[in-house]
């Protein structure tokens, strides 16, 4: 008879999976191809007492995954909300925090912009989120370091995913919200045995019966290549009241006469640097659809 369960850690091909009464298995995917991702939920096939093979994937709610020219990369399962924590130091990327958010509206999930590090002076990272606050996206101030409950609410019923890039706190984040978290992670390693598989895609935290928190490894680069034009121009949440009323039907909003975009910029109803930001984000993604 099968079980179903979640999956709460992926390390390559191997994952736990835990089921409903908290054990926890270490599986593999039937067959070759795997594209298991973190909170999935799954159906497996016990092998021995503390291992199983998955049989099949339940239907998800949501899927994130991030891709460039020449693949894809499964982020996470079934999640609720996106966080995108950056830091008042080092520099963020403005770039990879307007894709984060692209992705997640294409996916229907509620997304929260945490700055973290606000222990330091902040004010050339507000400047950077302002345009940002302008269009409606929350933005949650913190210093992991010093007190990270004021998030806590924030995650309450719903999974969470946590993206960000190296250096922007997420580690220290995860366990000031979770003191066990490492106690957890040594957990892990005694199920998997003898510390292998160690390089971890994502990890799934509970942090009360009705909010779980996943947390991925640092991100350098948040590639769209899987959306189309359009879905891009719909992530701009800003450009909704002008988009159709450009002179050409399949305007670029990079150059062409009468693009209502760019006439919005000139009269300074949107942000010249989240148009520009559109415009670095849709060129690769134009260029894959032959556009």
């Amino acid at each position: 008879m099968n079980l179903q369960g979640q999956v709460t850690a992926a390390f390559g091909r191997h994952y736990l999976v835990e089921l409903a009464a908290g054990e926890i298995l270490e599986c593999v995917p039937r067959g070759k191809k795997s594209e298991v991702a973190c909170g999935d939920r799954v159906e497996i096939q016990r092998s021995s007492d503390n291992q199983g093979v998955i049989e099949r994937t339940l239907p998800r709610t949501s899927l994130l995954y991030r891709s460039d020219a020449y693949r894809q990369k499964i982020i996470a399962a079934n999640v609720t909300q996106i966080i995108c924590v950056v830091a008042v130091e080092p520099a963020f990327s403005d770039e990879l925090l307007a894709c984060c958010l692209i992705a997640a509206r294409d996916q229907n999930l509620q997304a929260l912009i945490v700055l973290n590090k606000c222990d330091l002076p902040a004010d050339a990272a507000r400047a950077v989120l302002a345009p940002y606050r302008a269009i409606g996206h929350r933005v949650q101030e913190l210093s992991a370091l010093q007190d990270a409950a004021p998030l806590r609410p924030l995650l309450q019923g719903h999974t969470s995913v946590l993206v960000g890039q190296s250096g922007m706190g997420k580690s220290t984040l995860i366990n000031s919200l979770l003191p066990d978290a490492n106690a957890a992670t040594r957990e892990i390693s005694t199920v998997l045995g003898s510390g292998k598989h160690t390089t971890t895609h994502a990890r799934l935290y509970h942090l009360d019966a009705e909010s779980d928190l996943i947390d991925c490894p640092g991100v350098q680069m948040f590639g769209l290549h899987h959306l189309n034009p359009r879905e891009i121009e719909a992530g701009f949440v800003e450009f909704a009241p002008y988009l159709g009323q450009c002179r050409f039907h399949n305007c670029s909003h990079t150059h062409e006469p009468d693009c209502a975009l760019l006439n919005a910029v000139a009269s300074g109803k949107i942000d010249a640097r989240r148009m520009k930001l559109f415009q670095d984000i849709s060129r690769p993604v134009r260029a894959g659809h032959g556009r």
